[in-house]
């Protein structure tokens, strides 16, 4: 599991389970996340990690990172860590109201990367259970609103196509080009797609003067990512099952469905 594959870092897998409220997903990294979802990520605490500049919190025994230093964690390589697993929360000093059951279950969260209960905490007010073996490659998130999911990931496409497909300037230069975020409304609607476990290919992007399409291919549920990138190696010779399509003069994205 060593992120070898060169379709690591130019594509992105999906495998959305509602009934547990987590999103699987290969292709997307802490920085990504924590830069795409912006104002609703508060402190969080640490449960896998080796993150050294966190602040220690004697009645759970646990690491935390306050909000104002989330922006130190993720200019780190938190893929080199390992395991990386954390859940948010609004008050430090909700710490100390967490039962020996609740350190328990966020133990076990930390460890097996799943839940003995579903992992959000009303007292924590957490939105998110960040669950990553060596991340980007294999993660795995809960959310308590899964629109905030599809605004991250709106919000992630937007950017790596900014940086996969740069703009040049007069002198050659290349420049990120600034793309608008996919709607959740556009996203919403490949629900049935991302249940069953769908790849975005930036690779595979096609593009001319007036749009650029991103192609979609369902290809199933994974938990080894190498088995799903080589069966998306497989899959991604035939067409694909969708596009996300970006019309460039009237700046807006759109689904197309085969």
């Amino acid at each position: 599991m060593k992120k070898t594959h060169p379709y690591y870092r130019d594509s992105i897998y999906v495998h959305l389970n509602d009934r547990d409220q987590y999103v699987v997903s290969s292709g997307i990294e802490f920085f990504e996340f924590a830069s795409s979802i912006g104002d609703s990520l508060n402190n969080l605490l640490l449960l896998e990690h080796k993150y050294d500049d966190g602040d220690f919190n004697r009645h759970t025994l646990f690491d935390y990172v306050p909000e104002d230093r989330i922006h130190k964690l993720s200019a780190e390589n938190v893929s080199a860590y390992g395991d990386f697993c954390w859940i948010d929360f609004e008050e430090v000093e909700a710490l100390n109201v967490l039962t020996g059951q609740e350190i328990a279950e966020l133990l076990y969260l930390g460890h097996i990367k799943h839940h003995l209960k579903l992992p959000f905490y009303n007292h924590l007010g957490n939105r998110f259970a960040y669950l990553a073996r060596e991340d980007g490659w294999l993660n795995k998130i809960y959310y308590r609103n899964f629109n905030d999911f599809f605004r991250m990931l709106g919000n992630v496409l937007a950017g790596k196509m900014g940086e996969l497909k740069p703009e040049k300037t007069l002198l050659g230069i290349k420049k990120k080009k600034l793309y608008p975020a996919v709607s959740k409304e556009i996203l919403k609607a490949l629900m049935p797609a991302l249940k069953e476990g769908a790849v975005f290919s930036l690779r595979k992007v096609q593009q001319n003067r007036n749009r650029l399409e991103i192609p979609i291919w369902i290809i199933g549920d994974f938990t080894d990512m190498d088995d799903m990138h080589d069966e998306f190696k497989v899959a991604s010779k035939g067409e694909p099952h969708g596009k996300l399509v970006y019309d460039k003069k009237l700046k807006e994205w759109s689904l197309l469905s085969q």
